[in-house]
């Protein structure tokens, strides 16, 4: 029997949580939940999860603080649910590592119909994101450990990545010396066509070039070519060793 994917629903009001457990079910997942950020832990700590529906406002943390800190330790996608539709609200979303983002209240129907696309997007990654041969990829000085997710600097020092910067950072290092734009940035990391997330590219690049010290105002490493995109101007070495 094929085993079923198991969602962790985050939220603090105790109706949605048991609705949408139910109707998860129904629909031939496994479902699990938890009212705040503790709980959430301990929950991951128990179970084998695939993907996480995760509230913006809890009780005690913030929902976006909680899942850059996920991206930070494990793959797990997640959902970002919230009570806000704002543009910016969204792109901060995106930005921490969302890998979409649904406003309340929303049909269950969209909710289920987006978790099986994040889900298969994430199980049938396009190439640029499989995981290949070689485990390093070293370009300029900086040395990128595709299995740990760690960026490390020539003199040894480790710099961990978000889920939504090693994504945007595998993209560009798959495509050395080749511009992107943000349409095929945003496809490529999130699966969907371009729409309110355009900025949250532009953010991220930011973040990066910061993480990589490349100076934002004259960047050598990630370049903003005008009109079209960004693209990373270096060669890419790929090794089975970090030396």
């Amino acid at each position: 029997m094929e085993e079923k994917d198991s969602i962790l629903i985050v939220d603090d009001d105790p109706e949605i949580r048991r609705l949408l457990v139910d109707y998860l079910v129904r629909n031939g997942f496994k479902a699990v939940a938890a009212r705040d950020g503790r709980e959430m832990w301990r929950e991951l700590e128990r179970h084998a999860i695939d993907l996480i529906v995760l509230d913006l406002m809890l009780p005690d943390a913030d929902g976006l603080t909680l899942c850059r800190d996920i991206g930070m330790k494990s793959n797990i996608p997640v959902l970002m649910l919230t009570a806000c539709g704002e543009e910016a609200d969204r792109i901060v979303g995106i930005e921490m590592g969302a890998d979409d983002y649904l406003v309340k209240p929303f049909n269950p129907r969209e909710l289920l119909a987006r978790i099986k696309r994040i889900l298969s997007r994430t199980r049938a990654l396009p190439p640029n994101l499989r995981p290949e041969t070689a485990r390093y990829l070293k370009f300029a000085g900086w040395c990128l450990d595709t299995a740990t997710r760690l960026l490390v600097d020539e003199q040894g020092v480790t710099t961990p990545l978000s889920g939504a910067e090693y994504r945007l950072l595998r993209i560009l290092a798959d495509h050395p010396n080749r511009v992107l734009n943000r349409n095929q940035l945003i496809e490529l990391i999130h699966g969907r066509d371009a729409g309110p997330y355009d900025r949250a590219i532009d953010v991220q690049i930011s973040r990066l070039r910061q993480r990589l010290r490349d100076d934002s105002k004259e960047p050598s490493l990630i370049k903003t070519v005008r009109n079209e995109g960004y693209v990373l101007a270096s060669a890419i070495e790929k090794s089975h060793s970090p030396t």
